[in-house]
């Protein structure tokens, strides 16, 4: 029989779609998610089997009676993430719909032996520094679960892209992880344990000579055929240029390495994601020092200097390649991952922003099924 699972804050379906992917029969047999948008492009990619609904008002008894054998859930990460100077933990209003499932439902469903054989949780790096998480340990283990910790980029799975991202993985009493001591059980893992990936946290080390190392593919895998018309319709404004140019994090085709994009791609500058330069030719440097000088000057025509670089933002379909909702243009040039035609092209963005890489949970999702006991 297929293993039975229920997704929780389901999004855009990453966690779906890393199921359907892995290495053993699956099906999602009920996602919730509260965002409207998310539950539209979830259900055009899906199926009707998303509800919109509150998390905090779901029922052990209701849970229960879907019998599912894994949760996958990706709770909110705006209470943990180091970029929300005001991130509040486990006071946010935000968190209290996943602390709801692990204080409340995990523990009166085990009560009857209905909860979950195995668990997977998603969330931003800073969360194993919660008290969330001191929570969500405590309370699995009390329950029969064992557990472990890792702290992954899509970087270590040949991905230029370094999302750094915490994930949980937990399994119930007879089961064992594969390729594990019960003393390693503590620590925080930088790889999954028996496979041979870097092992890097890609925030602290030289990222485009760790991405060489790892025989990253190149952005320009990952591009739009229509790379001319891009150009034009995703580029940078002059007026963001000339006030916040010199903070983005800009990249070139033939670069192995975009750093995280977040839920404010295109709103936001610092911190948001890379921006993408065209002319490979140019250096990115003296022509940003060309055009400071110029500006300093009081030149108001200083931005034209910048023009040369061709400097855009991704599109949509390819942060969704970035993100392995869809393969590489070379790979694959029909997608798979649809978007309602009603969407904006701002929710797209803010919706990928919220998800997961889908190639990195399906190898967690592999790794927490294998060998199994």
């Amino acid at each position: 029989m297929p293993v039975r699972a229920l997704e929780f804050f389901s999004g855009i379906g990453g966690l779906h779609l890393a199921l359907s992917r892995s290495n053993f029969e699956a099906e999602v047999v009920q996602a919730f998610d509260w965002d409207q948008a998310a539950c539209k492009v979830y259900s055009a990619n899906y199926g009707e089997i998303t509800r919109k609904v509150d998390i905090s008002t779901l029922t052990a008894s209701s849970l229960a009676s879907l019998d599912a054998d894994l949760w996958l859930l990706s709770p909110a990460c705006q209470p943990y993430t180091v970029l929300n100077p005001d991130a509040k933990g486990v006071e946010d209003p935000r968190a209290q719909s996943f602390l709801h499932l692990v204080k409340n439902v995990l523990p009166e469903l085990a009560v009857s032996d209905k909860h979950p054989s195995h668990l997977l949780v998603e969330n931003v790096a800073g969360f194993e520094d919660s008290i969330t998480r001191q929570i969500l340990l405590s309370t699995l283990q009390s329950i029969g679960y064992s557990t472990l910790e890792l702290l992954l980029t899509p970087l270590q799975f040949g991905i230029p892209n370094s999302r750094l991202r915490y994930y949980l993985l937990a399994k119930k009493a007879p089961f064992q992880f594969h390729g594990m001591f019960q003393g390693d059980i503590s620590q925080v893992w930088r790889q999954i344990p028996g496979k041979a990936m870097p092992q890097s946290d890609t925030r602290l080390e030289n990222q485009e000579a760790n991405a060489k190392r790892s025989l990253i593919n190149e952005i320009q895998t990952y591009l739009d055929d229509q790379a001319a018309e891009n150009s034009v319709e995703f580029a940078i404004p002059d007026r963001v240029l000339e006030k916040w140019g010199r903070l983005f994090d800009i990249v070139k085709p033939f670069s192995r390495r975009t750093c995280c994009f977040t839920r404010g791609y295109t709103q936001l500058v610092e911190r948001a994601g890379s921006i993408l330069q065209q002319n490979e030719a140019l250096d990115t440097t003296s022509t940003f020092d060309q055009f400071l000088e110029a500006q300093s000057r009081g030149d108001s025509d200083a931005v034209n200097i910048l023009r040369p670089l061709k400097l855009r933002y991704f599109s949509p379909s390819e942060l969704l390649r970035i993100f392995a909702f869809n393969d590489p243009i070379s790979e694959s040039p029909k997608p798979s991952f649809i978007w309602p035609d009603t969407l904006s092209r701002k929710t797209k963005y803010k919706l990928i922003g919220n998800s997961v890489n889908v190639t990195v949970v399906q190898r967690l999702i592999e790794y927490l099924f294998d060998d199994s006991v």
